[in-house]
């Protein structure tokens, strides 16, 4: 029999990250985290769930697009934080209507770079959101350093082995982005510390050295099996591709939550 995931409790595993950060979502991060250990609490976390901004619109539109009822069944929520098949259901012409509507307006002219990474290769996935409709590529090469590459880097789902475990904290052997002046791109390895629980209060129970792991901001959201890190890396760099591809810059306002 197959295995198959919370959907709901996928999908906290991914949002309380930015939730806790106050970046998106309820004001009661602690809510989110306990309606996902403690049951979890189905009907608290699609409650929680549909007050995300940011991540909740994509949810819906990659569900409609492939006739699933439940933004939150967990082929949805795979697909639009780690990545499937289900992201190529959706036809550019309706991902790019459902961008128009969310974004243009707040976007102003900056909407032209997000519509046109779409037939470069973009899809609903996490990774596009953060690299196409986020303010921070645009950012980076207009010349501002440092803080929007963080940012960046952070927020987009990520893979990583790790190397030690330190209690609430784990230490973790993952590649960062890297900017060469237009692009963006995947760098070298390199070591980071992240949570893996708060008192003791998790999504993984217990980790080991080698287990390799999803990150989202500074915490371990879910164990990754080698076909799960295989979709992150396509799925992260075809939305690389999908941004690198634009002649112009980026949007240069904020046009949405961190989620």
């Amino acid at each position: 029999m197959t295995f198959r995931p919370n959907g709901p409790l996928v999908f906290a595993r991914y949002a309380y990250p930015p939730n806790a950060l106050g970046y998106c979502g309820a004001d009661d991060p602690a809510a989110l985290l306990g309606a996902a250990v403690d049951g979890p609490d189905i009907d608290a976390l699609h409650a929680l769930a549909s007050r995300f901004e940011g991540a909740w619109p994509y949810l819906q539109l990659i569900a409609a697009c492939n006739d699933i009822a439940d933004p939150l069944d967990w082929r949805v929520t795979k697909a639009y934080w780690v990545g499937n098949s289900l992201l190529h259901n959706v036809p550019r012409a309706t991902f790019t209507a459902s961008l128009d509507e969310r974004f243009s307006r707040r976007a102003g002219k900056g909407f032209a770079p997000i519509a046109e990474a779409v037939p470069a290769g973009g899809v609903p996935h996490h990774s596009f959101h953060v690299f196409a409709v986020y303010p921070w590529l645009g950012m980076l090469r207009a010349g501002m350093e440092g803080p929007p590459l963080r940012v960046l880097d952070r927020c987009r789902v990520r893979w990583g082995r790790i190397e030690a475990v330190l209690g609430d904290r784990v230490v973790v052997r993952c590649r960062t982005l890297r900017f060469d002046g237009h692009r963006l791109l995947l760098g070298e390895e390199q070591l980071e510390e992240d949570r893996v629980s708060l008192d003791g209060v998790g999504f993984v129970g217990e980790l080991v050295v080698g287990d390799v792991v999803s990150l989202h901001w500074d915490w371990v959201c879910d164990r990754l099996t080698t076909k799960d890190v295989a979709r992150l890396r396509y799925y992260t760099e075809l939305s690389l591709t999908a941004v690198n591809e634009g002649a112009r810059p980026g949007p240069a306002v904020v046009v949405d939550a961190y989620s």
